[in-house]
């Protein structure tokens, strides 16, 4: 994968490409690397996924967001968590690409709220290059197009280091989002990339946009690894 060189960035940060997984899996491989961010023997590092379907629910979440049991979710082949990040009840699946920024927040970035505005200026520079034209909402966290969410965002932080992060909708399956009120509100409408555009989207294209963005963004100089080379 070819990455632009910004010669004034401030800063590298690693890319880790883990192609398709479960969420579980990926919940303790974030867990192993936030602690390496913490002790500063990583630089801030960037983890992309697609997951195999999954709820899971933020710890300001309320289980009346969630239309059905974690049994019959099961019997659906939807698997469920009950996590640690901020936000509420949402949805992973194929076809979405998923996120997970361990970033240290403190160094450059002046504190969660401009990291989290940075993060969603990154989705809205990716749309963009798409032909979408994406927008924040205010005192909303995510992204909207077209007066729908295509992308939701929750975080969380310790000891300084984010982990967590967005999930945006490219070729999702819209319908895994009636199972739950999305993000805790009733009167949202879910989209997708492919929903506005009317057709099947890059997802390769996407998630190389992404990284351009988040280096732009952020200010950084992408360096894609492969998990070892990390953990």
């Amino acid at each position: 994968m070819k990455i632009p060189i910004d010669i004034n960035s401030s800063e590298k940060f690693n890319v880790v490409d883990l192609g398709q997984k479960d969420y579980k899996e990926v919940w303790d491989i974030q867990k192993i690397i936030h602690e390496k961010r913490v002790q500063e023997k990583i630089c801030n590092t960037l983890l992309l996924v697609e997951h195999n379907p999954v709820i899971t629910m933020g710890k300001s979440g309320k289980t009346l967001n969630l239309l059905l049991s974690p049994k019959v979710l099961e019997k659906k082949g939807i698997a469920y968590y009950e996590i640690e990040r901020g936000g509420d009840v949402t949805y992973h699946g194929p076809g979405q690409l998923v996120g997970y920024p361990l970033f240290n927040v403190k160094k450059g970035l002046a504190g969660i709220r401009p990291f989290v505005n940075k993060m969603m200026d990154a989705i809205i520079t990716t749309l963009a290059e798409f032909g979408i034209s994406g927008e924040k909402q205010e005192k909303m966290i995510g992204v909207w197009a077209e007066e729908k969410k295509i992308c939701s965002i929750g975080i969380a932080v310790k000891r300084w280091v984010s982990f967590h992060g967005f999930a945006l909708n490219v070729n999702t399956d819209l319908e895994h989002f009636n199972l739950i009120v999305p993000c805790g509100l009733k009167n949202v409408t879910m989209t997708s990339m492919q929903e506005l555009l009317q057709k099947q989207v890059d997802f390769d294209k996407v998630k190389q946009s992404i990284i351009e963005s988040f280096g732009s963004v952020f200010r950084g100089t992408p360096t894609i690894k492969c998990l070892d080379e990390i953990i």
